[in-house]
């Protein structure tokens, strides 16, 4: 493996449906759009697999299924590392937020540890927590995964950083409400400078509240690991693009050694 100092990644800000299938097509069609425009990682949302207030139950299915192997048949003809958000199926009868990152010499998962108990929602209604913190190698870069509401929790970022991420990917479904874009902001900026590495966070683009349920706000952003924002989108669907350099990420945690 040749390691990089600096890697082209794009966030793929789409709006998934009810539809497992519209979804992998839309989705399949944003990582084409992406690897021409020269990028090595995609990031698509949490929940690209079927937005929530779906059926989670109903569509889930598991990392061999027809969802995850057209993640991996686009990844396969584009040459890049796609990360996209789905649900599978939980042995006590609800679903795991799972996280499928495949690509040329890459196939990793993890499972959502934070779930969105707040803001009158109850994502552990449907949904049951992973446990496990998950790192992969891409042309000798470490990335770490989270997913959404881990956002809210500095240690699980500050851990990947210690396992030597330097770069986080978050897909979201980060919901729209009083102060929620500020969060978003702050949160995504703030766990970037927690790990001291380069955070990708793609959320779902706008949607209209739906109920207690998580949809999306859009403004997905590629920020430093000081917490400078480098690139963000609007609210609409649309592809963020940007280098992540490695070198800032070392360089960051030998002048302040906070890890």
């Amino acid at each position: 493996m040749t390691s990089v100092s600096t890697l082209r990644v794009a966030a793929a800000q789409i709006l998934a449906g009810a539809d497992p299938v519209a979804n992998l097509a839309g989705a399949t069609d944003a990582v084409r759009r992406a690897a021409d425009a020269g990028a090595e990682l995609v990031a698509l949302p949490e929940a690209t697999l079927a937005a929530f207030g779906s059926d989670l139950r109903a569509v889930a299915e598991p990392l061999d299924g027809p969802f995850a192997t057209g993640l991996r048949k686009v990844a396969e003809e584009t040459g890049v590392v796609v990360v996209a958000g789905l649900f599978e199926p939980s042995a006590d009868g609800r679903v795991f937020n799972t996280l499928l990152a495949t690509g040329p010499g890459v196939e990793a998962s993890y499972r959502k540890i934070h779930l969105y108990d707040a803001f009158g929602s109850r994502e552990s209604d449907l949904v049951a927590p992973g446990k496990e913190l998950v790192t992969f190698a891409l042309r000798g870069v470490t990335v770490g995964l989270a997913t959404c509401y881990d956002l809210r929790f500095a240690d699980q970022f500050s851990a990947l950083g210690r396992l030597g991420a330097e770069l986080l990917v978050v897909p979201a479904s980060w919901g729209a409400g009083p102060g929620k874009e500020e969060q978003w902001d702050l949160l995504t900026r703030a766990r970037a400078s927690d790990a001291q590495a380069w955070l990708l966070a793609c959320d779902q683009a706008w949607t209209p509240p739906a109920g207690t349920d998580p949809l999306g706000i859009g403004r997905s952003v590629l920020a430093d690991p000081l917490g400078r924002v480098n690139a963000r989108l609007g609210s609409e669907p649309g592809l963020l693009l940007g280098t992540v350099d490695t070198e800032l990420a070392a360089s960051t945690r030998q002048r302040v050694p906070i890890l």
